[in-house]
């Protein structure tokens, strides 16, 4: 190695992208083109980067697999940075052979790292976890360490353990320090902003109330019965009833909850459910049938019972019911949530994260550029979609899978 090819890659490792181009911005060899798309990568140009790196790994020799193994690896960090989730885990997997045989354990532990952290975006909590079990961080360049802390720290926040994700963030924080690069630090300081933001909201009779992660997974712990409009279920405690996947019924003991203690109209009920102003007999049997399906998937939790007007939700013992609302409202607040985090979604990996359709996708994002919310740029394949950060509450419940318990 040269000594501006060193001195290129000591800038790239302290965030001095500018510092890395000076030296090697003229230069067509291999390693200078793998430094130059790095490069390229920390100032925000992906597609180009993208393009340097393939350059670079086509321009390696046969003999140089290793050297190729760190452009692949490389270039899948720019593919989740664009959220390109769609591309085949193998050649990052063959690199990972590659890099590990030849006991190039730091970027070994990059292309785990990204694996990782693509099963976080896509919500695969049980395999992010998994993935992230194997990590061996000791001896490790600090940068890395604090990227793999950031990611067990969120694997936490999204399972709602709130004391391990702050020890995460407390190492993330010190490997970023001992990293000393800006960028880093930057992120660090963001995840931990969202222990302190509201999380959701507690709805009860007459008003709402802001809640923290921590008193959101406090409320979940607790005896209360819960109906939980993050993750579309209700519980208490450790018991869950899933109905993500049972919109009318949940639509029902959501209603109920809300007008708890007291009770609801058959009219609300069934405009709640069936989305009818005009409710007719058929309506008013279905709504006996839905509410039969409810009772008895919650008859270990609670009755439903009809009263002279309509029908009232009673919680076994002294339970209080309390409703946890998304802090936004709205069809779309999954798909908002994804795009919060500032980076350039395709609606193909809208799709993927979101486990919809892709039309779907395309449907709820033109609502929501209609009303402002999102923008997009480039044209036809190449249109990609950005929001502006939601800094006033932290999205951590409205991703998609997020605390998965079915």
């Amino acid at each position: 190695m040269d000594s501006l090819i060193a001195a290129s890659a000591r800038a790239l490792a302290a965030g001095d992208a500018l510092g890395a181009l000076k030296r090697v911005a003229l230069r067509d060899d291999p390693p200078a083109l793998a430094l130059r798309g790095i490069a390229m990568a920390q100032l925000g140009e992906h597609p180009r980067a993208r393009e340097l790196l393939r350059r670079a790994a086509r321009g390696f020799g046969a003999h140089e697999e290793l050297a190729r193994a760190r452009c692949v690896v490389a270039e899948a960090e720019v593919a989740l940075a664009v959220r390109d989730l769609g591309s085949s885990p193998r050649s990052l997997a063959a690199a990972l052979a590659t890099l590990e045989a030849h006991a190039d354990h730091a970027n070994a532990l990059q292309a785990r790292l990204i694996a990782a952290r693509k099963l976080l975006l896509l919500g695969r909590l049980d395999e992010a976890e998994a993935a992230l079990a194997r990590l061996d961080t000791h001896g490790l360049p600090p940068s890395l360490a604090a990227v793999a802390e950031l990611a067990a720290a969120e694997l936490a926040l999204r399972s709602l353990r709130i004391e391990p994700a702050r020890a995460a963030l407390a190492r993330a924080h010190e490997a970023a320090a001992r990293a000393r690069v800006p960028a880093l630090l930057a992120e660090v300081a963001e995840a931990r902003t969202a222990l302190d933001r509201p999380a959701a909201r507690r709805l009860f009779a007459g008003g709402e109330q802001a809640l923290r992660l921590d008193e959101v997974a406090a409320l979940l712990a607790s005896d209360t019965l819960v109906v939980d409009a993050c993750r579309r279920g209700l519980g208490v405690g450790a018991a869950w009833r899933p109905l993500a996947r049972r919109p009318v019924l949940f639509a029902l003991a959501r209603a109920l909850a809300e007008a708890w203690p007291g009770d609801i109209d058959r009219e609300t009920l069934i405009a709640c459910a069936f989305h009818t102003r005009r409710p007719d007999e058929s309506h008013r049997a279905r709504l006996r049938v839905e509410l039969g399906r409810l009772r008895a998937l919650v008859t270990e939790l609670a009755h439903i019972e009809a009263t002279a007007r309509g029908f009232v939700l009673r919680p076994h013992g002294e339970r209080a019911v309390v409703v946890l609302a998304p802090p936004i409202d709205g069809d779309q607040a999954s798909l908002a949530a994804l795009l919060a985090d500032g980076a350039a979604w395709s609606t193909s990996a809208l799709a993927l994260a979101l486990g919809a359709s892709q039309r779907t996708i395309q449907r709820a994002l033109l609502e929501l550029e209609a009303a402002g919310r999102v923008r997009s740029i480039g044209q036809a394949r190449t249109r990609r979609w950005l929001s502006p950060p939601l800094a006033a509450f932290t999205t951590i419940l409205l991703l998609p899978a997020s605390l998965q318990m079915e």
